[in-house]
């Protein structure tokens, strides 16, 4: 198990195959992949665990597995991906939860722990999230993170809203 960090309750590590099941607990719930363009089916967990798996060898980071530090127990997933806006690629702070642990701070406590990572080891001059303008949860995280509405832009077909925050 590769450890990115811990934090008082949390463990952030790589994700890797055996944790299929375990995202698929968030892409098959309709309540929690609202704001998302669509559920995802299996095979759409596949594409998506290779597609973190190849932002980790492509770029040294990627959505991280959240477990909780005490049990080992699934939360979700956080991490810092590479996001293409404006032209320019940019850091984004993810975060997705199983809808069980929502409430709990969990994801904010993961956010921070990424946005530290990203300012400390990775030097990031700037981290941004990018949220569908209607998820107040989400909003409500990155808002408790530091980071500020800047603009709404058009990704995925969708208005998506950028929140960002700047190294200090």
């Amino acid at each position: 198990m590769a450890v990115v960090t811990e934090t008082g309750r949390l463990r952030l590590r790589l994700m890797k195959w055996d944790d299929h099941a375990d995202i698929m607990k968030i892409f098959s719930d309709p309540v929690a992949m609202r704001y998302y363009p669509s559920m995802k089916n299996d095979e759409e967990g596949n594409f998506w665990i290779n597609w973190t798996l190849d932002n980790y060898r492509k770029f040294g980071v990627g959505l991280w597995v959240v477990e909780d530090l005490a049990t080992g127990e699934f939360l979700g997933m956080c991490g810092l991906v590479p996001q293409k806006v404006d032209g320019t690629v940019q850091m984004e702070i993810g975060y997705l939860f199983v809808r069980k642990h929502w409430g709990k701070g969990y994801a904010t406590e993961a956010a921070l722990a990424c946005k530290d990572y990203g300012f400390d080891h990775l030097k990031c001059d700037e981290l941004i999230s990018l949220i569908d303008p209607d998820n107040q949860p989400s909003i409500k995280v990155a808002r408790r993170i530091g980071m500020e509405f800047i603009k709404n832009i058009t990704k995925w077909n969708k208005t998506i809203a950028i929140y960002h925050v700047e190294n200090r």
